[in-house]
């Protein structure tokens, strides 16, 4: 006797746990990746408190439209395009991090790269992107061998990606 009252009490614990998750059913249930319709219309209202140059609030303008991601939209796709000749190993849109495979030019058959791009936000800004370029040389007895990459090599994809980015913005506000 005493024990079906502690699995009754038990039972009821865990469906008073279970109502306060807020589960749902799953037909009824909205998708994870949508926003709250009662904060939709601030979101595009974006507009800022002290006029142009103030403090804005629920977004700006460099700010990617919503699309479901977790980082700048312009700079996921323009990173995407960038680097679409290496095999991609990972790519995490909330995270905001695209991992290549490695890649061997034509080439140059003895020397592979790997790259790693992290979006850091959800604004187009130069500082919203930073990628690492990981380079090997096929060594004695056909290993791998770990090569010094330079600096201006991830420099110069993170302006192309930026340049990119701005291209898509561009062409997202002309239509």
């Amino acid at each position: 006797m005493r024990r079906s009252h502690i699995g009754l009490g038990l039972l009821g614990v865990f469906l008073l746990a279970l109502a306060g998750t807020g589960c749902q059913n799953s037909e009824t249930a909205a998708p994870p990746d949508t926003y709250d319709p009662r904060w939709r219309g601030a979101e595009q209202a974006g507009g800022s408190i002290f006029d142009s140059g103030g403090v804005t609030l629920f977004g700006d303008e460099d700010e990617a439209p919503a699309s479901g991601i977790g980082v700048n939209a312009f700079l996921w796709r323009a990173t995407l395009d960038t680097i679409s000749f290496m095999p991609l190993l990972s790519a995490d849109p909330f995270g905001g991090v695209i991992i290549t495979d490695w890649y061997a030019p034509s080439e140059s058959p003895d020397e592979r790269f790997k790259m790693t791009v992290y979006i850091l936000g959800r604004t187009l800004r130069s500082d919203g992107i930073q990628v690492s370029v990981f380079r090997q040389e096929r060594g004695a007895g056909g290993l791998w061998e770990d090569r010094a990459v330079s600096p201006d090599t991830a420099v110069s994809l993170e302006d192309k990606i930026l340049d990119r980015a701005r291209q898509l913005r561009t062409a997202q506000l002309s239509q």
